[in-house]
């Protein structure tokens, strides 16, 4: 490509930064459980719940290529797409492809599982627990905080699932994804003869979306 080739805006900011802050967060969250640092896994709690919360509001009022209904009216396409790889004629899509969607779909269910149980987990001798396991008797507070503890793994084996089909598309396909997740942009010529939505940044919608997850983060960790 040259550098005339127009670039297009394919992810927003907000869809780049919590996708990079997720990277950080995970890896962080475990070394903290498992060193016991949890005071720092609380905190980092809270930011992982701040981002979900955001991230499934994002979904509702972001930008085209961050809203979930596109994305579930691409799922109708998923045989035609699953056709093309087979037969080798790859095409770019603008935003997650049909098969994509089901990983991120997959991904922030399990992420959401995580904060949710994370939030009433009691560990064993009730010493630690989350901000709003108060709500919750021991016993509970027991079966959520293993839960917490199985979906992660549930969650890791994701993460590798989503990590080695990056890995296949741009080995296998020559597609780089990794590229646009940090500038946002691809070539217009990656989509031949496809209408490309509207996805203009929306800063109203983000606003709002970024202070209701504050405002909800503030009213957990000063519960009670």
């Amino acid at each position: 490509m040259t550098v005339d080739t127009p670039r297009i805006l394919v992810w927003d900011s907000a869809v780049r930064l919590v996708h990079w802050l997720l990277v950080i967060l995970v890896p962080l969250l475990w070394w903290t459980a498992e060193e016991g640092y949890m005071d720092w896994h609380r905190r980092l709690g809270l930011t992982m719940t701040g981002l979900v919360l955001f991230r499934l509001i994002w979904g509702l009022v972001g930008t085209w290529t961050a809203r979930f209904v596109p994305m579930v009216r691409g799922l109708g396409s998923i045989k035609s797409y699953i056709r093309q790889l087979r037969s080798g004629e790859y095409r770019a899509s603008f935003g997650h492809s049909p098969l994509a969607v089901l990983g991120v779909f997959a991904l922030l269910l399990a992420l959401a599982t995580q904060v949710a149980t994370g939030l009433f987990s009691v560990d064993v001798d009730g010493l630690e627990s989350g901000p709003l396991a108060v709500l919750v008797s021991f016993d509970t507070g027991r079966q959520l905080a293993e839960i917490h503890e199985l979906n992660f793994n549930l969650l890791a084996v994701l993460i590798a699932l989503h990590v080695t089909a990056v890995a296949l598309y741009h080995f296998v396909l020559k597609a780089n994804l990794v590229g646009p997740m940090i500038t946002g942009r691809r070539f217009r010529t990656d989509f031949p003869g496809n209408t490309i939505p509207r996805n203009h940044t929306r800063p109203l919608p983000m606003a709002v979306a970024i202070v209701l997850s504050l405002a909800c983060v503030f009213a957990i960790s000063n519960f009670g």
